[in-house]
């Protein structure tokens, strides 16, 4: 489609600043129970809504968000791979870190991998980074294995402030990497 602008392309994917299409596959990504296993909980329509508002916010203040994530032979939405700035209060931040949240159709078939790698790959020449950090729950062992598979460190855990009292996880673990 011609009015997907991709920042980053893989051999199968594009990741690309959000668009208004994007609202209703994310909506119905975000209600997912599985999809939101290791979050504190589901979202409605209108924090997706406000989810994808802080993104564009923040693609626009740093040139940089979690980006959506298409498969380019089909230009279908499947989820988002990118980077963000967290400022919520740990050792670890404030940080830059990576993400991904897919569809559970697109889980299985190494593309929050490839997308994960592909953002790293540009993490500084496009966009300055020259550290990185990943955090999941304790319990989000996928994730974690993306982590290892990209090339990030094991860099310690940390209670993070949404999940606190959360009785299903007991902390975040933290993953890094950074420019040599």
């Amino acid at each position: 489609m011609s009015n997907k602008n991709y920042i980053i392309k893989t051999e199968r994917l594009g990741l690309r600043n959000w668009l208004p299409s994007d609202e209703v596959p994310f909506t119905e990504m975000c209600k997912d129970e599985l999809v939101m296993e290791h979050f504190p909980k589901t979202l409605s329509e209108e924090e997706t809504r406000a989810f994808i508002s802080r993104l564009d916010n923040h693609f626009k203040q740093h040139g940089y968000c979690y980006f959506a994530v298409d498969i380019l032979e089909t230009t279908e939405f499947i989820g988002f791979t990118g980077f963000a700035k967290q400022e919520w209060k740990s050792e670890f931040t404030p940080c830059v870190d990576i993400g991904w949240r897919l569809k559970k159709e697109a889980w299985g078939k190494g593309y929050a991998t490839e997308a994960a790698q592909a953002c790293l790959e540009v993490a500084y020449s496009k966009f300055g980074l020259e550290e990185v950090l990943a955090f999941a729950t304790d319990t989000n062992k996928a994730s974690q294995n993306i982590m290892i598979k990209i090339g990030l460190q094991f860099a310690g855990t940390v209670q993070h402030p949404a999940i606190i009292d959360d009785s299903r996880f007991e902390h975040c673990v933290v993953y890094k990497w950074k420019l040599l």
